[in-house]
């Protein structure tokens, strides 16, 4: 319910609270705001950190006030016209079919990101960088520990459970074509490959390109991740998000985020992946599965557009030559595993996303049919 005061010089809205913040619009004295609360004082640091960061460089919401509180810190936002069912990338992605906002849109996103990415990129320690979404996930005691160093998950057909640990004396059929999983090793290899102190090509961006956090008319929202991040992490972050959790995976498990977005929750199904059939085979240590991926044609043409526009371009001209399953990989991976605990999904989801992880695994993968661009025509550069 609003409140309002009695001379009508400021308002409240609802409380939104579907994350660890709180989050309530606000009119004060005729101006629009949104408050933010948190309780991590850390976090809050990042946040005001990163807002500065990225002011320079894209279109932010301007922040009034910082404020220490009881508990916690308030950040005062400029508040956008985003509301119910519209002001955000999300709303141009729940349509049956893509619209040419969506595609402006989608152009004048890429075209912003290549600017900034292009002018900003660097090699960096990655002791320097944002390192919340991987290298802190990796490292130990971090979100692949928490989730997978005491568990002991299984997969299972609805008759035979098989056990992660087990998944490496088994062949994986997926979808006809041939892989292995190694569960052990494939942990083990994220946590080296996140702990080697490699330099890495960085550049300055939001962190976390959601569906969510990217404003309609063109503006980057939420900024605890903001600052020089990891550009193939950054790649990997939006085409993840767009062809997998966004459509799929975070409303089926945390519908709150989507309360005031409801189109979302109509358009599921065309964003989940139809799981066909599963056997396991203990004699023949075998693990079918056959799914048919699918993608509404807004989320492929997301998915396109950013991988020919963006990932291609910038590939090229820091890595030239190099596979971009290669490069990829480890932070596909990541994406998958450490952001949702994947054993606590339900059964089908979960093997969903095994042939999935083990398809990224695979030497042979290839992010572009990954991700379902093939499917959709190149548009021009």
């Amino acid at each position: 319910m609003t409140r309002h005061s009695s001379q009508g010089r400021w308002s409240l809205g609802p409380p939104r609270r579907f994350t660890r913040n709180l989050l309530l619009p606000a009119t004060v004295t005729g101006r629009p705001l949104l408050l933010k609360y948190t309780r991590n004082h850390a976090e809050a640091r990042a946040e005001i950190a990163g807002h500065h960061l990225l002011a320079g460089h894209y279109r932010v919401p301007e922040l009034h006030a910082r404020l220490r509180v009881p508990g916690g810190r308030l950040l005062l936002y400029e508040r956008l016209p985003i509301g119910p069912g519209h002001g955000l990338l999300l709303d141009l992605l729940n349509t049956e079919q893509p619209s040419r906002e969506l595609r402006t849109y989608l152009d004048d996103l890429t075209a912003h990101y290549r600017a900034v990415i292009r002018r900003t990129a660097h090699r960096a320690d990655p002791r320097t960088i944002v390192r919340k979404l991987y290298w802190d996930r990796a490292a130990p005691g971090g979100r692949l520990d928490q989730y997978y160093a005491t568990a002991a998950p299984v997969l299972t057909d609805g008759t035979t459970d098989l056990p992660l640990s087990h998944l490496r004396d088994y062949t994986l059929h997926i979808n006809e074509h041939h892989v292995r999983l190694d569960w052990d090793a494939t942990l083990a290899s994220l946590t080296q490959h996140f702990g080697s102190g490699e330099p890495v090509w960085a550049a300055l961006t939001q962190g976390d390109p959601t569906d969510l956090n990217l404003a309609h008319p063109l503006a980057w929202l939420d900024f605890d991740t903001a600052g020089a991040n990891s550009i193939l992490g950054e790649f990997a972050n939006f085409l993840w998000y767009t062809t997998a959790l966004g459509g799929w995976i975070v409303p089926t498990y945390n519908p709150a985020a989507f309360a005031d977005h409801p189109a979302t929750f109509a358009h599921i199904v065309a964003n989940t992946p139809e799981l066909r059939h599963t056997s396991i085979d203990t004699a023949d240590r075998a693990l079918r599965i056959s799914y048919r991926p699918r993608l509404s044609a807004p989320r492929r043409l997301a998915a396109t557009v950013y991988w020919h526009q963006l990932v291609q371009p910038i590939a090229t001209h820091l890595w030239p030559g190099v596979p971009l399953g290669k490069l990829l990989r480890p932070y596909v991976a990541m994406r998958i595993l450490a952001v949702h605990d994947v054993t606590l999904l339900a059964p089908r989801d979960r093997m969903l996303l095994f042939a999935r992880l083990a398809e990224v695994m695979d030497p042979g993968f290839d992010p572009a049919s990954f991700f379902l661009t093939s499917e959709a025509p190149c548009p021009a550069p």
